[in-house]
C-alpha cells in the first residue's frame, strides 16, 4: 500500500480511537468520592494492607493503615498510591515525601482545617 493511502489512514484510525475513548467517558478523571471508594482504590495497589483510617481532603485520601501512612491521589483516570515517609507544610500546601526514587516528592494544596489535621495525624504517627 502506498504510503500516502497508509499515513492518511493511521492517523485518522488514531484520532477515531481517541475520540471514541473520550465519548466512552474512558478519559474523565477519577474521583476519589468517598472513604469506601478510597479504601478499595488503596487496597487494589497495596493488597496486603488494613486500613484502619481514611481521611478524604482537595481531591486525595490520607490512608492511615497498620504499615503506616499514606497517600491516594487521582491520576487521570486511575489512581495512584504511595507510602509516606515525609509530610511537611510549605506555605498553602503539603510536601509529600515517599521515598522512592520512581515517585519524587510532591505538592498537594489544602485547606488550613486539612491541613493542619493531616500534619497532626503524621506527627502522632512519629511521635
Amino acid at each position: 500500500m502506498p504510503l500516502s493511502i497508509l499515513l492518511p489512514l493511521v492517523v485518522l484510525g488514531i484520532a477515531a480511537i481517541g475520540v471514541l475513548l473520550h465519548l466512552s467517558g474512558q478519559s474523565r478523571r477519577f474521583d476519589i468520592a468517598d472513604a469506601a471508594v478510597a479504601r478499595r482504590e488503596w487496597l487494589r495497589h497495596w493488597p496486603g494492607d488494613t486500613v484502619r483510617a481514611v481521611h478524604l481532603a482537595g481531591g486525595a485520601a490520607l490512608v492511615e493503615t497498620a504499615q503506616g501512612l499514606g497517600i491516594l491521589r487521582a491520576f487521570g483516570a486511575d489512581t495512584t498510591a504511595h507510602r509516606l515517609t515525609g509530610l511537611t507544610e510549605r506555605g498553602l500546601a503539603l510536601r509529600l515525601s515517599f521515598g522512592d526514587f520512581a515517585a519524587p516528592d510532591a505538592t498537594l494544596p489544602l485547606p488550613e482545617r486539612d491541613r493542619a489535621a493531616w500534619l497532626a495525624l503524621w506527627r502522632e504517627h512519629h511521635a
